[in-house]
This record gives C-alpha cells, sequence and structure tokens, in this order.
C-alpha cells in the first residue's frame, strides 16, 4: 500500500439571479483508499437544471461506487432523466473521476471542459480514450497517480467567464491552467485552490455570473499526521501515561490549554515560555515549550478554529484569513487543514476550576462539544480522526 491520500475540494457560484445551483458534485467513498467523485452540470440554470445535476450525479457516484459497469451508469442516467420540452434533450453533463486505492485516477468525462492535470507545476496532456454510449461521445483516461498531481474539474460556466467582457470568446482551459499552475507549489488545500478558481472566475464575471460556475480539485498527497492534545487528564495519575503516548506519535504535536502545556513542559523537563503579544484581539497568545510544534490557549482558540473550520466547509471567506495571520487558532488551521491527514486527539476529561463560574459559557460538556465538533468538521474534510480519552 503506498502512502498517498487524495485530498477533495470544491465551489460554486449561482448564475445571476438563481438562489439554486445548476452544478452538483458528490463524493463517495468505496473503501480507504478509493473514491469516486462526479461534478454533473444541469441543462440551464435554476430549479430545473438543479434537479437535473442532483440526479446525475447521485445515481452515477452510487452505481460507480457499487462497482457497476459505466455503460450501465450512463444508460441508467439516459433513461432516468426526463426530457426537456424546449430543448428536446434530456441530460447533464457529467465528469467523474474515479480513484482507485490511491495508485490510479480513471476520468471519464462527458461534455464538460477537460479535466486539467497539473503535474510538477504543469499542464500533463493525458492520453484520452473516446467510447460511445448509447450515441454519447464520452472519453475515457487511466493515469497513474504521483505525489503533487493536481486535478481540476469545473463545470463551462468556468471557461464561459469573461465572454465579451474579459475575452472575446471566454477564458480558454490553457489560461485557466497557467493561472492554476502559479498556485500549484504552494500547497494550498483543494478547497482553497478551488476556491481561488471561482472568486476568479466571478471576477471575470464582473460578479454578475452569467451561468452557474463550479470547481472540484483533487490533490494528490502523502499522509501526514498530526497530534492535538487538548486539557489534562481526568485523574492526576495518568498524566504521565497521557504525555508518553501523545509524544511517542509520529507527526507535529499541538497543546492547547494552559494547565495542559504546564504539565506537557514538567514532563519534558523543558521550561514554558508565554508570550504576551496578542496576534488576534480575539484568540489569546501562544507559548512556546522545547520540542512542541505549537501551544496555545484551550477553548477560546479551539472555538475559533471551529468557526474558521465551518467556513472552510461552507464559502470558504475566511480562507485569507486564516492562511496568513500568526494567532494560534489560524496556526491551528494551517496545521490541521493544510498539513495533516491523520489526526489524533489526546483528550483530558478533568473539570477545570476556572470553568466552573456559572456567569461563564464555559463548563466541561461544551468542551467535550468542541471536541466532537471540530472532529466532525475534520471529518468532512477528509481527513482521518482518532480520538483518545484520559
Amino acid at each position: 500500500m503506498n502512502n498517498l491520500c487524495a485530498d477533495i475540494g470544491w465551489k460554486s457560484i449561482n448564475h445571476e439571479g438563481e438562489q439554486l445551483c445548476g452544478d452538483h458534485v458528490d463524493i463517495i467513498e468505496q473503501d480507504e483508499n478509493s473514491t469516486v467523485i462526479v461534478l454533473a452540470d444541469g441543462l440551464g440554470s435554476g430549479v430545473k437544471a438543479s434537479i437535473l445535476s442532483t440526479l446525475t450525479s447521485k445515481i452515477i457516484s452510487t452505481m460507480m461506487a457499487a462497482g457497476l459497469p459505466l455503460e450501465e451508469c450512463v444508460s441508467t442516467i439516459a433513461a432516468t432523466l426526463p426530457i426537456c420540452s424546449v430543448r428536446g434533450v434530456a441530460y447533464s453533463t457529467f465528469t467523474i473521476i474515479h480513484l482507485i486505492n490511491n495508485t490510479t485516477a480513471e476520468l471519464i468525462q462527458y461534455d464538460n471542459p477537460d479535466v486539467i492535470l497539473l503535474r510538477n507545476c504543469e499542464n500533463y496532456a493525458y492520453p484520452k480514450t473516446e467510447i460511445n454510449i448509447g450515441g454519447k461521445t464520452i472519453y475515457k483516461s487511466v493515469i497513474k497517480l504521483y505525489e503533487n498531481d493536481i486535478f481540476i474539474a469545473m463545470s463551462d460556466g468556468c471557461p464561459h467567464a469573461g465572454i465579451g467582457r474579459v475575452y472575446n470568446f471566454g477564458w480558454k482551459i490553457e489560461d485557466i491552467a497557467d493561472f492554476m499552475k502559479t498556485f500549484a507549489h504552494v500547497g494550498y488545500t483543494a478547497k482553497t485552490l478551488s476556491t481561488m478558481l471561482i472568486d476568479e472566475c466571478d471576477k471575470q464575471y464582473g460578479h454578475h455570473p452569467g451561468d452557474d460556475a463550479t470547481a472540484c480539485v483533487v490533490r494528490i498527497r502523502k499522509r501526514e499526521p498530526m497530534n492535538i492534545l487538548f486539557g489534562p487528564p481526568r485523574n492526576r495519575d495518568d498524566c504521565d501515561r497521557m504525555m508518553a503516548l501523545f509524544f511517542s506519535k509520529e507527526g507535529k504535536h499541538i497543546i492547547c490549554g494552559g494547565t495542559t502545556s504546564s504539565i506537557a513542559a514538567k514532563y519534558l523537563g523543558k521550561p514554558l515560555r508565554a508570550s504576551l503579544k496578542f496576534e488576534a484581539s480575539d484568540v489569546p497568545p501562544t507559548a512556546e515549550i522545547e520540542g512542541v510544534d505549537l501551544v496555545t490557549e484551550g477553548v477560546i482558540t479551539i472555538s475559533k478554529v471551529i468557526e474558521y473550520a465551518k467556513d472552510a466547509l461552507g464559502s470558504n471567506e475566511l480562507y485569507e484569513h486564516w492562511s496568513f495571520s500568526r494567532d494560534g487558532a489560524s496556526m491551528i488551521c494551517r496545521m490541521l487543514f493544510e498539513e495533516a491527514t491523520d489526526i489524533n486527539f489526546f483528550v483530558g476529561r478533568a473539570v477545570n476550576p476556572a470553568h466552573q463560574n456559572p456567569e461563564l459559557p464555559i463548563n466541561f460538556n461544551i468542551k467535550m462539544n468542541l471536541v466532537e465538533e471540530l472532529s466532525d468538521c475534520l471529518k468532512k474534510m477528509g481527513k482521518r480522526i482518532k480520538v483518545s480519552y484520559f
């Protein structure tokens, strides 16, 4: 088994004046290392397009994940979708990226813009085989995966951006590839890369999109473990055991909480150096312990991380803030969202006396809820999560 994994992210903007997006992305995991991603673009825009694309992506992703042949998936789509009374056609165009054991990508493309593959930060021309299913011309490719490969799938709203405004004939695929190449080496998450592309499309449309536009990015990377310690153990006698397990784990180490960091410093026999510099007014300062990658305050900082995580899963409007800021919450976000693939939580169940003031909105249950909420957000980002309680 190789040490590769897929970071997957996507973003859409709606046709101006429409509440629903006519594009739809579905991601289904067959197992830990195999995933089916479908980007469907429904005919037209609005409610009808949204229904067509949702039906298409749901049916194809479910059937493909179950191991059914492509021909059966496409014929099922053709038989299922209603006929458009105006255009006399019944389809939603689609792009399928089937990741198999994180070693091979199978691309299946029908009438959507060509998938861009950036390899070594250059636009890579992959082979395509033309096949005909039910009168529909479909292109199929089988590509061996390498670390740092970036696949960019999109609906036609992306290359149509800027028609008659910035460009006479829209934003060419080659130009989109050149635009994305400038970010390929930085290590941004797939979600951030897709956000950058869609933000640029929105700008090309003059912030008045003439079509639904969706970008789905798949970034192939190595697995990267990360460990986060939050709160002291319920039983003081468990301190050394908790610390031994935490520091024995491979990968970077993050410690959240004043008492927790004091215990860690004592265990390591190193001084705890607290900073009084507020990088952000709403996030407490960080600290330093030799041998620990990041030391922060606990509850307030983690609450801010969750706020950023929820935004990252949705509109992703705050990514520019946490990508560059130096406060504790932003640094945790970069480590968990961008660097980590496998995250181990070590959570102490001790009740903090400072949290027992009835006028404070913090109690033991809220602390546990924060861990569950953050774990849930990270799972939705595609991270593997393990939580150990002490």
